[in-house]
C-alpha cells in the first residue's frame, strides 16, 4: 500500500486544522467533515452492529485493523483501536517499524477517521503524547490523533495540576493545547447521580468551549448513557436529549455516549445479546438533530452561552443586548446543587470572523433546561425570525416580532435572525 507520508511542505498545512467543510477524498489534513456521533466502550463491529449503529445514527464507530472494511461497508467512519498507538512505539526501533506499517496499511482505507491514543492522560503524559500525535500527523495528516481529558471533578492527582477546580483545571487544559497541539478537543463529565445532579456540568462546558475556541479547534462532550455504581443513575430520554442539546448550545461538533454496551454498565444503548435498549429508539432522533443542527452551526463561530432562571457554576445571565428576549421573561431561580437546573439556555452563533458582540449574531439555539416538563416560550427580537426544523433541514418561513416556542422537556430550537 503507498505511504502515506508527506513532504515537509505539505505538512504545514495539516498544522492548521479546519472545520467548516466535509473532507475530500485524498484530503491532506483532518477535518470534522458530518458533525461527530460516537460511544465510549461498545461490541465488536460486526455486520450487525454496525447496521444497527448506522440505523441509529452513529456515523464514528471503534474498529480493530480487521474490522476497518465492515465500517466501510456500512458507510461508517472508524476511529482504530490499536496497542502500537502509544507514545512508546517511538522508542523502540522495531515497534516504531511495526506503527509505520501499520499506519502505511490502513490510512487509504476510505473508513480511518481517527486514531484513538489514550484515555483521561494525568499531564506529565503530555510531552509524550505530543510527540506522538506529532509523528501521525506528519506520517498521516488526513486522519485525526484522538485524545480524551479527564473531567473537572478529576483531583489534583489525575491531573497533575494544582489548585481548586477551576485553576487546576484551567491549567490542565492550557498545558494540553500548548503541549500536544490536538486537532480537536474531547472530555467526559457524567452528571446524574442518585441523589441529582452534579453541580458542574455546565463549568465543565464553558471551560472547554473557551479552551476550544482559544485554540481554534472543535471539541467534542461524552456524555452518561447508563450507570456503572450504585451512585449514578440511568439517564431517560428526555435527559438525553437535554445533553444533545446543551452540547449542541455550547457549540460542540461531536457528541460520544458512554456507554453503547459494556457488561459492567447497566442501562447503554444496546444489551448483552445485541437488543436495542430504550435509549437507542430516543438517540436514534436525537442523533439525527444533533449532525442536521450542527451542521448549520458549521460555519459559524460561537459568541456567547447565557442561561434565564438558575445560574448554576459556569453559567452567565444574558447580557442587556441579548438580540433575543423572552416574553414573559423567566425569573432568577436560587440554585441549590444537586437539585436539576431549570431555566433557558441561550447559545449565540455569530460569522467566523466575527467578536462575541452579539450584535453579530446570526443564529442561537434556545434550550428548556427542564428534562422534566416541556416549556413555551415567547420569543421577541428588533428582527424577523425563522426556526429549523431538524427532521426535515428546513427553515421556517420569516415571522416578524414575536414568535413562540414549544419545546420538549431538554429540547431546543434553533433560531435564525434574519438582520
Amino acid at each position: 500500500m503507498k505511504n502515506c507520508f508527506l513532504p515537509v511542505a505539505s505538512v504545514a498545512i495539516a498544522l492548521s486544522p479546519a472545520f467548516g467543510a466535509p473532507q475530500a477524498p485524498g484530503s491532506q489534513q483532518w477535518r470534522v467533515g458530518a458533525p461527530i456521533v460516537t460511544y465510549w466502550s461498545g461490541p465488536p463491529m460486526t455486520d450487525a452492529t454496525a447496521t444497527q449503529m448506522a440505523g441509529g445514527g452513529w456515523n464514528l464507530v471503534w474498529c480493530h485493523e480487521n474490522e476497518l472494511d465492515v465500517a466501510r461497508r456500512h458507510g461508517l467512519r472508524a476511529q482504530l483501536q490499536d496497542p502500537l498507538l502509544q507514545p512508546g512505539s517511538l522508542d523502540n526501533p522495531a515497534q516504531r517499524k511495526k506503527l509505520d506499517a501499520l499506519i502505511n496499511r490502513v490510512c487509504k482505507n476510505p473508513a480511518l477517521y481517527s486514531y484513538f491514543i489514550t484515555d483521561e492522560p494525568n499531564a506529565s503524559r503530555f510531552p509524550a503524547l505530543a510527540r506522538l500525535v506529532a509523528y501521525l500527523r506528519r506520517r498521516d495528516p488526513a486522519h485525526l490523533a484522538y485524545i480524551n481529558l479527564f473531567p473537572t471533578y478529576a483531583n489534583n492527582g489525575q491531573l497533575g495540576k494544582n489548585g481548586k477546580t477551576v485553576e487546576a483545571y484551567e491549567a490542565y487544559l492550557r498545558d494540553y493545547v500548548h503541549t500536544v497541539k490536538p486537532a480537536l478537543i474531547s472530555y467526559d463529565h457524567y452528571q446524574f447521580t442518585t441523589r441529582g445532579d452534579s453541580s458542574q456540568y455546565f463549568l465543565n462546558l464553558a471551560l472547554i468551549r473557551r479552551a476550544a475556541q482559544e485554540a481554534g479547534v472543535p471539541f467534542l462532550n461524552i456524555v452518561q448513557a447508563c450507570t456503572w455504581s450504585p451512585s449514578m443513575r440511568v439517564p431517560n430520554g428526555d435527559e438525553m436529549r437535554y445533553l444533545v442539546y446543551t452540547t449542541l448550545a455550547y457549540g460542540a461538533q461531536g457528541v460520544s455516549y458512554f456507554v453503547y454496551f459494556n457488561p459492567g454498565c447497566r442501562g447503554g444503548i444496546a444489551n448483552a445479546d445485541g437488543t436495542p435498549t430504550p435509549l437507542y429508539h430516543a438517540l436514534k432522533v436525537l442523533n439525527h438533530d444533533f449532525v442536521a443542527i450542527a451542521r448549520q452551526l458549521q460555519p459559524l463561530r460561537s459568541l456567547g452561552v447565557y442561561q434565564a432562571g438558575m445560574l448554576p457554576p459556569g453559567a452567565e445571565s444574558p447580557p442587556e443586548d441579548s438580540p433575543l428576549k423572552l416574553d414573559p421573561p423567566v425569573p432568577p431561580i436560587p440554585y441549590k446543587p444537586p437539585e436539576p437546573v431549570k431555566g433557558v439556555l441561550f447559545g449565540y452563533f455569530g460569522p467566523s470572523g466575527s467578536t462575541t458582540n452579539l450584535s453579530s449574531a446570526k443564529q442561537a439555539l434556545v434550550v428548556n433546561l427542564d428534562y422534566d416538563s416541556p416549556a413555551v416560550l415567547g420569543l421577541r427580537a428588533s428582527a424577523p425570525l425563522q426556526t429549523f426544523q431538524p427532521a426535515t433541514g428546513h427553515w421556517s418561513a420569516v415571522e416578524a416580532g414575536r414568535i413562540q416556542l414549544r419545546l420538549p422537556p431538554g429540547g431546543g430550537m434553533l433560531v435564525r435572525l434574519r438582520r
